[in-house]
């Protein structure tokens, strides 16, 4: 999307005031936004709104950026979101495109990049796994595949989970006895291995079918994933039939059991269209100012699953903005199908069709069907979609109560958004780490999670305390950087560590000499005999309690307790693996990997090297008397 894009970015002008008084002074809000728009183009482009801090606030898109930009200085009617953002406006920067599909996708690319608050966000952009029938090997495998598409060979897809793919993959293996193995395995195999004994698997590795009948095997799975079961389905019972009649009772069975595999895919298919082989199915379902949105895989006429997936918007956007928006952020790191059947109609529902088909390189309907089969699958997705929000907002309700019920054990101003739990990690003082971990209402917040590789020199091994320490100046003296006033959202309602009074108190110390008095602070010391259930709490100014083992906050409680030593437990052997690969020849300067070679090669070991005496460092290969006295002098010079 970077063809035909040229980025315009100017300073904040610097005029007079009505007064004739502020030359000097730097314009903010509508003021800034007016004096702007007048030297932006008329074509179409993607424009930024920036706060103070450099933040990006909101992104839109414009087929004429001047007319555009220039509606927000106009005065005219906003709502308060959108006149709140007006006022913080510090600066704009301004991107042109060739069109105004390019702005479109250009839009969504920035929106998903920059997560601006004031857009609708889609968070949940997991990649779809997919079905890949590998064809650079002599006998094909099938298996389950992520990411690019760099192997050769046929790739089914886009399934809506791994739990879809895998599901499909075992029915696969019962009804055509593809293998599965790596190239390893198969190549090491002298007798066939249990799924051949189990029968999914033809047993290619040892022969027990020959390369012709394989091969048929491969045509008919592809054949059945590309929609043409009816046909393979046929054959089956034709051979079975003729197997019976030849009174191979036992290949009859066999035929028989592929056939029922086949039928148990089928049987599965709720939401199908006989008029649509392939298909994206995306329905949006609007309550309480939520909205969930329910996509469904339609490929080959087979449904290969749903996921529901929960936009994060205003609660004054309409459910069709939603669904346009969502859209276009949807399929910018996804291809399209040909066919994308939408619950809603909009405005620019011919536009997004219009980009998707230029970002696919061909035609790309997106339609609202209003009869017919086509209508009826989106109803069914209406209707999941309405199920799947009822569910979140009665999961959602519960977890409010939950933050209250905390807030009311902990003598919190009101509900915590965001709790943050710290941890360290380490084996008597190596390789030490601290984390972070993140919880708000809608549960753990896995992509605000932190982890900090604690860099001090001074500490004893095993100083828990030090390391707290470490952790808590780095964190919260950040935080006074950069959002002093806490306007960002990113400062914590409640803190939890995982410690006694001594970790409080010397959390509480670290804070109050950062000037942070205001902030909760809860220490959840492990209970007698380190049972779950009878943890003791340490607060500030409060003797310790403990809660009642079996209440919903001593659960939620141990949950983010355990959420974080888990990943400070994670994050301790990642560091400790890598340092595994390390070598104390790593920092000698102009040793690289060939001289690095030869040394342990005459040495043995690195930690040989280091002891070495000068002359014998002269006599590994490739190593020059300045090289050696490089090596002598980087382990043996003081200091």
């Amino acid at each position: 999307m970077n063809d035909g894009h040229s980025e315009k970015q100017s300073d904040s002008p610097s005029t007079d005031s009505a007064d004739g008084s502020a030359r000097n002074q730097p314009l903010i809000g509508r003021a800034l936004i007016k004096e702007k728009a007048r030297t932006l183009p008329t074509g179409p482009g993607v424009y930024r709104y920036l706060d103070q801090h450099g933040d990006v606030m909101y992104v839109g898109k414009a087929r004429n950026l001047k007319n555009r930009v220039s509606s927000y200085a106009a005065g005219r009617a906003h709502t308060n979101r959108i006149e709140r953002m007006i006022g913080r406006v510090h600066d704009l920067v301004v991107v042109t495109t060739d069109t105004e599909s390019q702005a479109l996708l250009l839009e969504a690319q920035l929106v998903k990049r920059y997560m601006p608050p004031n857009n609708i966000q889609l968070r949940d952009d997991k990649s779809f796994p997919y079905i890949l029938i590998r064809t650079d090997h002599e006998w094909a495998q099938i298996k389950k595949h992520r990411g690019a598409q760099k192997i050769e060979g046929h790739y089914f897809g886009p399934f809506a989970s791994a739990k879809a793919v895998n599901s499909t993959l075992n029915t696969l293996q019962r009804a055509f006895l593809l293998r599965s193995c790596s190239d390893g395995v198969f190549s090491t195999r002298t007798r066939p291995c249990l799924l051949h004994q189990i029968k999914r698997c033809s047993a290619p590795c040892v022969d027990r079918i020959n390369a012709e009948d394989y091969e048929a095997l491969i045509d008919d799975t592809r054949e059945f994933l590309s929609g043409r079961s009816q046909r393979i389905q046929r054959d089956l019972s034709d051979q079975m039939a003729k197997a019976s009649e030849s009174l191979e009772f036992e290949r009859a069975a066999a035929l028989r059991d592929r056939i029922r595999a086949l039928t148990s895919i089928q049987g599965r298919q709720d939401v199908t269209s006989k008029t649509v082989h392939d298909a994206d199915v995306i329905a949006a379902y609007q309550d309480a100012g939520q909205t969930c949105v329910q996509v469904f895989f339609l490929r080959g006429g087979q449904n290969w699953g749903n996921r529901a997936y929960f936009p994060r918007h205003d609660k004054a956007q309409s459910i069709e903005a939603v669904l346009a928006s969502f859209i276009g952020q949807f399929y910018d790191n996804k291809p399209a199908p040909k066919t994308v059947l939408v619950s809603h109609d909009f405005d620019e529902r011919g536009l997004l069709q219009e980009a998707l088909s230029l970002k696919s390189l061909f035609k790309v309907q997106v339609l609202h069907p209003k009869r017919g089969d086509k209508l009826q699958v989106i109803d069914l997705a209406k209707r999941n979609a309405k199920d799947a929000l009822a569910l979140k907002l009665a999961e959602s309700a519960s977890q409010n109560e939950l933050l209250d019920e905390l807030a009311n054990i902990f003598d919190l101003e009101g509900p915590p958004q965001r709790i943050e739990a710290y941890d360290n990690s380490h084996i008597s003082g190596t390789n030490a780490v601290g984390a972070m971990v993140v919880a708000g209402p809608d549960g753990f917040m896995k992509n605000h999670y932190r982890k900090f590789n604690i860099k001090s020199q001074e500490l004893a091994p095993g100083d828990d305390f030090g390391m707290m320490r470490e952790v808590m100046e780095r964190r919260f003296g950040r935080l006074m950087k950069e959002d002093p006033s806490r306007e960002r959202g990113t400062w914590p309602d409640l803190v939890l560590i995982d410690g006694g009074a001594g970790q409080l108190s010397s959390v509480a110390e670290i804070l109050n000499e950062l000037g942070i008095e205001d902030l909760p602070l809860v220490a959840i010391a492990k209970g007698v005999d380190r049972n779950a259930g009878r943890e003791r709490f340490f607060m500030p100014g409060r003797e310790p309690f403990t809660l009642d083992p079996k209440s919903r906050a001593m659960y939620f409680l141990q949950r983010i307790r355990d959420e974080v030593h888990r990943f400070a437990i994670g994050s301790h052997r990642a560091r400790r693996a890598g340092s595994v690969t390390k070598s104390a020849l790593d920092g000698v300067p102009g040793i690289g990997p060939k001289r690095k070679k030869a040394l342990l090669a005459h040495f043995g070991s690195a930690k040989a090297v280091t002891g070495a005496a000068l002359e014998d460092l002269e006599q590994a290969d490739g190593i020059s008397k300045a090289v050696a006295r490089k090596i002598h002098d980087y382990f043996h010079t003081d200091g």
